[in-house]
């Protein structure tokens, strides 16, 4: 969780990790895309498109959802807080990160590379699996966030407007060929996102005991399968012995 303490943490910063973010705007109840989906960090609020125009002159923040996880995009991150050892993903053309750390279905830690907070599989070369990770881990080995923290005066919404802020589900997390990173404190490497959070359960060898011996099952199915194998259970079922109909 993170670790919420105003005298090390800022502000606008503690309640963006903790805001709940794409619940419907209460005062634009009955209007369209009322999902507050921006955070002012001058206000330190959540607002919806519809409550934006007091907040025009203000720095403003898109938050944008994947697999029901709030991410902003790391150029903007980058703005705000050193990004570097954050793993990103690409997605829908742009590289995000995530808010804060995701529930884990199992807890194994096998070897590798894992998040120094939450102990998350993540590339090499990161550390942090989101902003919360780090900034949890810095709070927990050096007690404060200095020289992490950017001053950042200006922080427009895209010029393009707002999106929807859902990235598609086609974009999944897949690691790329190489977890490159270039110079800057943004941390700019990350992971491509082609094809899957799902795969990594069926890219696991599956062992099926068959009569006559036991095989391995290649890592990737085709895309039917099931259909396949009901298939070719209908075609290689043994046909009974023939019956010759009764005399009278």
């Amino acid at each position: 969780m993170f670790v919420s303490s105003s005298s090390h943490v800022p502000r606008w910063l503690q309640l963006l990790l903790t805001e709940k973010f794409y619940n419907a705007c209460i005062i634009h109840e009955e209007a369209k895309k009322n999902e507050k989906n921006v955070y002012c960090l001058d206000c330190c609020i959540s607002l919806c498109p519809h409550c934006l125009s007091p907040h025009r002159s203000h720095r403003l923040l898109q938050i944008r959802r994947y697999v029901y996880h709030d991410v902003i995009r790391l150029d903007d991150a980058a703005k705000l807080i050193d990004c570097t050892s954050v793993q990103s993903y690409t997605t829908n053309s742009a590289k995000v990160v995530f808010l804060n750390q995701r529930p884990q279905t199992r807890n194994f830690r096998g070897s590798g590379n894992f998040c120094s907070t939450c102990d998350r599989s993540l590339q090499d070369p990161y550390h942090f699996c989101s902003l919360s990770c780090k900034i949890n881990y810095l709070i927990r080995t050096t007690g404060s966030l200095c020289g992490y923290l950017f001053e950042c005066n200006y922080l427009p919404l895209p010029e393009s407007g707002l999106d929807d802020g859902q990235m598609t589900p086609d974009s999944v997390l897949e690691p790329a060929g190489s977890a490159r990173t270039s110079s800057g404190s943004g941390g700019y490497g990350g992971v491509d996102c082609r094809t899957t959070l799902a795969c990594t359960a069926t890219t696991e060898i599956v062992r099926k005991k068959r009569t006559g011996g036991s095989g391995i099952r290649p890592p990737c199915r085709p895309a039917c399968s099931p259909v396949s194998e009901i298939s070719a259970g209908l075609m290689n079922r043994r046909k009974g012995n023939p019956q010759r109909a009764p005399l009278y």
